[in-house]
């Protein structure tokens, strides 16, 4: 994986699809861990009331104004303004430098190659705007949770951290968050205040920052609506064949298209795998839950056990058998899947949001000219479409409990430098450093000198993130307008899935009981096995611990609500 800020202002829902949080999956984002044995913590235990009274209020910081406007839809869920170029006077949103001079140590993943931590122009630069000496301690991202543990272990942790909500379930860190300093009496409800740019991050994002009815979390790469993927395809293709792409409404017109766009022996197919590998993706296109749901008459469910998930593995099973679906798909050959799509091997696929970016038009019109990527509108296979959504943050800085009551004080006011919104003098420099030595300006947008290629890479972005935008990546405007239309509308579907962002870890004993359940998913949905044996995997899996489960979500439920 590649750092996701190296060559281009790029945005969170990039980052994502980079680190593999696309689907964000109930064992990543959607399962945020903070409990042990049969006992949850974090929102879990903290009823919406009380939690209205924890996070901090959303203020807007309207000092910079978007090409596209931000769009509120339903639930909370709100679209990313489109940037479609750096203002040209970008405005100050700190009025002094926030730091006194402090020293603090940090620690924060890196997908990528990391720079040197000494004569680093970009560190240097960075931390003489915030006042303070941060010392960026970036460590391999692959392996980041791996060392995790030992430093909780020795109580060996930095000042400043940041934690991956996936990472959070082998750190039982229901109690290991008592660690880290309480911002409650620093940040929630107006005194969020005294920190305008983190005030301008939406309250939905601090929400899984909450633990033990406290707040600890300052958000990392935070949104207004994150979801597990969509459905795309080749507009290039669609319009030379006159697809109206509006007119796919539910999965059977979906399916429909297979027999028009695939041709196997002129080496096209029409679909690659729509499914997902825990049926993440298809979801959204029956009306089945991410993982929990509650039905009409109350009973909490799982997705496993519902009817539409054996309405859509009967779906795509006709899909393959007919022929339709790419063959290194069926075979699990997942790896050279974008390289299908941008070869137009394949007209549709699934992915992360994060796929629909610049540096995605640049490989694709490198492998044809015409390439262009677009997003069918939100499909259903009955009624109204809906979308679940995610929790607006998923990564989380943490401050050291060992430290003062001034210096969280002087790490805030740097926090709030951090995450200053994109378009500000402030963003540019904890971005890209300084202008002429690691950025210039290209076309109305920053990009990275050659020595800035070397210096600048996700560091400072780890400890605290301003709300995400759209931006035009690798001189690719189309895009940034696109997606930014495509997400104003999908906002409209947006719904909070049961225990939505509530800091819950299942009981340990039952982590891999669904394993079973997912590798029949992979069988069953290419054709390979039946539905009856899938049915029968899901007897067994509730026999094995899903049934008490439920059950251990039921309790939640009755005690502290269901998020939503």
């Amino acid at each position: 994986m590649q750092d996701p800020l190296k060559g281009a202002a790029t945005n969170r829902r990039q980052f994502l699809s980079l680190a593999g949080l696309g689907a964000l999956s109930a064992a990543g984002v959607g399962g945020l861990a903070g409990c042990s044995d049969n006992k949850a913590n974090g929102p879990g235990t903290t009823s919406q009331s009380d939690l209205s009274k924890i996070v901090p209020n959303y203020i807007p910081n309207n000092a910079v104004k978007p090409d596209m406007p931000a769009v509120v839809g339903a639930n909370g869920a709100v679209s990313d303004p489109v940037f479609l170029r750096y203002p040209d006077s970008p405005v100050k949103t700190v009025a002094a430098i926030p730091g006194k001079g402090g020293s603090y140590t940090t620690m924060t993943p890196l997908w990528g190659a990391i720079p040197p931590s000494t004569g680093n122009s970009y560190y240097d630069a960075v931390n003489k705007a915030l006042g303070v000496t941060l010392k960026i301690q970036p460590s391999d991202g692959t392996n980041y949770g791996n060392a995790l543990p030992a430093l909780f272990a020795a109580d060996k942790l930095p000042d400043w951290i940041q934690i991956p909500g996936w990472n959070t379930s082998t750190l039982n860190f229901g109690q290991g968050v008592s660690k880290f300093t309480d911002l409650t009496p620093y940040l929630s409800g107006d005194k969020i205040k005294d920190y305008p740019n983190l005030a301008n991050i939406p309250t939905g994002a601090w929400q899984a920052g909450v633990w033990n009815g406290k707040l600890y979390g300052l958000p990392v790469y935070p949104g207004g609506v994150i979801i597990a993927g969509t459905y795309f395809y080749r507009r290039d293709i669609f319009e030379k064949l006159n697809i109206s792409p509006d007119s796919i409404k539910t999965p059977d017109d979906l399916a429909a298209l297979g027999a028009q766009l695939t041709s196997a022996s002129a080496g096209q197919w029409a679909f690659d795998d729509l499914f997902g590998d825990d049926a993440n993706y298809v979801s959204q296109l029956f009306h089945f839950p991410q993982k929990w749901g509650i039905d009409s008459a109350g009973k909490i469910f799982h997705k496993y056990e519902s009817q539409e998930i054996l309405e859509a593995l009967n779906w795509f099973q006709k899909i393959v058998k007919a022929g339709h679906v790419h063959p290194d798909a069926i075979a699990g050959n997942n790896q050279n899947g974008k390289q299908r799509f941008w070869s137009g091997k394949v007209c549709i696929t699934a992915d992360g949001t994060g796929a629909w970016n610049g540096d995605d038009a640049k490989s694709g019109t490198a492998a044809n000219p015409s390439y262009r990527r677009a997003a069918f509108k939100l499909m259903s296979s009955k009624g109204t479409p809906t979308v679940e959504i995610g929790p607006g943050a998923g990564m989380f800085g943490y401050l050291n409990a060992k430290l003062k009551d001034d210096q969280v004080k002087e790490l805030l006011k740097v926090a709030d430098y951090l995450a200053a919104p994109y378009g500000s003098a402030e963003w540019l420099v904890v971005n890209f450093g300084t202008e002429g030595d690691t950025y210039t300006m290209k076309d109305g947008n920053p990009a990275l000198t050659e020595k800035g290629a070397k210096e600048v890479a996700t560091t400072f972005q780890f400890l605290v993130t301003p709300s995400n935008q759209t931006t035009v990546q690798q001189g690719f405007p189309d895009v940034a307008k696109d997606y930014g239309a495509w997400q104003a509308d999908m906002v409209k579907y947006a719904v909070k899935p049961a225990f939505y962002a509530m800091n819950i870890t299942e009981p340990s004993q039952y982590s891999s009981i669904g394993k079973a359940v997912t590798d029949m998913i992979q069988d069953v949905k290419f054709g390979r096995k039946s539905v009856a044996d899938y049915q029968e995997a899901v007897k067994s899996w509730k026999s094995q611990g899903g049934d008490a489960l439920r059950a251990f979500y039921e309790d939640i439920r009755n005690k502290y609500g269901t998020g939503q």
